[in-house]
């Protein structure tokens, strides 16, 4: 996860406390207001209750030392600021530790709809809603511990089932219709759009399917994954996770939906 970055992170004062130029609060205004008006629509139900457990800002970049007070109460999580990407033994040691990373920068105007690295915005409009709900955040704890123990190659694997679900997972709501609760989505006003839209294929959660999913981070998802409600995260914790890794080593990777100009994950 970690690679080079054109973004600066701000790193927090001696109190915790982040401090953004009015240009960044500018952004994530317009960010959030934008996507305000999908979420009614598409965003499940267990999100908008988190978000509004969180009481975001609409003008300003939070700060995370209030975030932390709601999740420490409702799930037992905080936040850790990190700078842009990091390690996968960094990022898995966080998500084991109940700590969840955030970037403390925010995307410049040239990629509002769509960003390749995650932002604060991202992290904290996106992911920090759901870590309210008990299966999400149980899910996200127990997948950390499960990737700090596996090996760099079964690792590559397990980012797979994180991509497909806690970024880019749909779920069915009561009324049979798609919504979304993967946090890449919500933090992007143009893959929500998409992702909803005619273009992708919906296919429902198969474990060992997922696991040989090839994508880019770079472009909108060809393909999409959907659970039946939130709570079968707390079903896929249970399943032999490994053995599917390794079965899904011996069968090898599906073919890509997509030009493989630039390296497939």
């Amino acid at each position: 996860m970690s690679k080079k970055t054109e973004y600066m992170a701000r790193l927090p004062d001696a109190n915790g406390l982040l401090h953004f130029p009015k240009e960044e609060h500018d952004i994530w205004q317009a960010l959030y207001n934008r996507q305000l008006s999908n979420l009614s629509l598409y965003a499940c139900t267990e999100y908008q209750s988190g978000l509004k457990a969180l009481a975001l800002s609409h003008d300003t970049i939070p700060q995370l030392t209030n975030i932390d007070k709601v999740l420490l109460d409702t799930t037992g999580w905080k936040t850790a600021a990190v700078p842009a990407l990091i390690s996968f033994e960094k990022f898995f040691g966080l998500l084991a530790n109940k700590e969840f990373p955030v970037a403390t920068f925010i995307r410049s105007a040239d990629e509002f709809d769509y960003l390749r690295e995650p932002d604060i915005f991202h992290e904290v409009f996106g992911h920090c809603p759901l870590l309210t709900n008990p299966s999400f955040a149980h899910f996200s704890h127990m997948y950390g511990k499960l990737g700090l123990a596996a090996s760099k190659e079964d690792r590559v694997f397990l980012a797979r089932l994180y991509w497909f679900t806690v970024e880019f997972g749909l779920v069915r709501a009561k009324d049979k219709s798609l919504q979304i609760y993967g946090g890449g989505i919500l933090s992007s006003p143009g893959e929500t759009l998409y992702a909803m839209g005619e273009r992708p294929q919906i296919k429902s959660f198969d474990l060992i399917d997922i696991l040989r999913t090839p994508y880019r981070i770079d472009i909108m998802q060809p393909i999409y994954y959907v659970i039946d409600k939130i709570e079968y995260l707390d079903e896929i914790v249970k399943m032999d996770i490994m053995g599917a890794v390794k079965k899904a080593k011996e069968l090898g990777l599906f073919p890509p939906l997509f030009k493989t100009k630039f390296k497939a994950s």
